[in-house]
């Protein structure tokens, strides 16, 4: 299964006014920001959801038993406040080391929220079972193809935004951003996967030859926790020749800080592993190119960063 830049485009037209257009900011000649973190509920999640849930109210499958999920924290908060603005509630599936401030955010969405186990295949198991059981439905963090389409609106937005680039710098967790930029973007520009060592999800299904399951941990597992790549991701990634890159989580941790330091971009762990490939020398940009970063979400709690 995969995703076109058709259904992209689809996707972009679908949620329209239901998503905002976030900014751009050149930090240099090369180098530009993508700062998704502004997005509603502070991650770029809501873009899929929207286009997972309205979908299914176009074809009658969203009914008013709501929908449910499974998650780490940010594919909930999205589902959450999707379902919010279409009038239907929401179940939110996630692990018990969920970050506290996630899991409060979730309530002030009125979704009703279900600590189950202490890794993401749990909760995402227990998310299924009350989808059958109730007919709720089922929205994916990021292995369905409405959802890697919503993401991939992201990447045409970059197409519009900046006149030219060369390459973009994603993190990856389950892969649905990855793949639908990748799908937007096509040959115009190189899609590069930026994964912590500690969850190399993309990188360990591209040395298989298919997704496969590995262990997660470290700093960013709370939103890169994702145990497998989602099939669409690895799909899309082989078409589109997107390259995989590992980083510690000391240069995860170092790039965080430095988001703040010199930007005051507060922003998740996750969300500086893409810039973290830069600044550890992870990737090494050649003379001249121009690089996007996506600065992907900020659900993080403030008081962590100085």
């Amino acid at each position: 299964m995969t995703v076109t830049r058709e259904q992209v485009e689809e996707a972009a037209v679908r949620i329209s006014g239901r998503v905002r257009r976030t900014p751009v900011l050149r930090v240099s000649a090369t180098m530009t920001f993508k700062l998704e973190l502004l997005q509603h509920v502070g991650s770029f999640k809501p873009r899929g959801m929207f286009n997972r849930l309205l979908a299914a109210k176009e074809d009658g499958s969203l009914t008013g038993v709501g929908a449910v999920t499974a998650s780490g924290g940010n594919a909930g908060l999205a589902v959450a406040y999707a379902a919010r603005e279409l009038g239907v509630p929401a179940r939110i599936f996630v692990p018990e080391s969920a970050p506290a401030a996630k899991v409060a955010r979730l309530r002030t969405l009125d979704a009703d929220v279900v600590q189950v186990g202490t890794e993401y295949a749990e909760a995402y198991a227990a998310a299924l079972v009350a989808s059958e059981e109730s007919g709720a439905l089922f929205a994916h963090a990021y292995d369905q193809p409405e959802v890697v389409a919503g993401q991939g609106t992201l990447g045409l937005e970059l197409l519009e935004e900046i006149d030219r680039f060369d390459t973009v710098l994603v993190a990856v967790g389950g892969g649905g951003l990855v793949a639908g930029i990748a799908a937007a973007i096509g040959d115009r520009a190189k899609v590069v996967g930026v994964e912590p060592e500690l969850a190399p999800t993309l990188t360990r299904a591209l040395e298989a030859g298919r997704p496969v399951d590995v262990q997660v941990g470290g700093v960013a597992a709370d939103s890169l926790g994702a145990r497998r790549i989602g099939e669409i991701a690895f799909q899309v990634a082989g078409e589109q020749g997107v390259e995989s890159l590992l980083v510690a989580d000391a240069a995860i941790v170092a790039a965080r800080e430095e988001l703040w330091r010199e930007y005051r971009l507060a922003v998740e762990h996750g969300a500086a592993t893409g810039y973290a490939a830069l600044t550890s020398g992870v990737y090494k940009p050649a003379t001249a190119e121009r690089v996007v970063v996506v600065i992907c979400g900020a659900n993080t709690d403030p008081g962590t960063l100085i």
